[in-house]
């Protein structure tokens, strides 16, 4: 069995049945599948949009680390990927 291996050159996309969205009710951002809705923290929104299956986790890492004049964020990034992953929440694009 292949083992997937997510680094800071992978590319993340949100998967096919997912939705992610602003919901002004909940505050927050959540994604949205036919089942139903995970309302997300602000660190997960913050991520999840902008895993566009184009951009790097090297360049999300750096984005949020700018956005919010933070560093060393790159291990909880892909911590979080990983989990996302393991959840079915993203894929990842080779």
């Amino acid at each position: 069995m292949n083992q997937l291996v997510i680094d800071a050159m992978s590319r993340p996309a949100v998967e096919r049945g997912f939705r992610l969205q602003w919901e002004p009710a909940q505050n927050a951002h959540v994604l949205l599948y036919p089942e139903g809705m995970i309302k997300l923290n602000s660190s997960a929104g913050e991520i999840l949009k902008r895993c566009d299956g184009a951009t790097t986790l090297a360049d999300i890492t750096a984005d949020l680390e700018r956005a919010f004049a933070t560093s060393n964020l790159s291990q909880d990034v892909i911590r979080f990927v990983i989990m996302a992953v393991e959840k079915k929440w993203l894929k990842i694009h080779s």
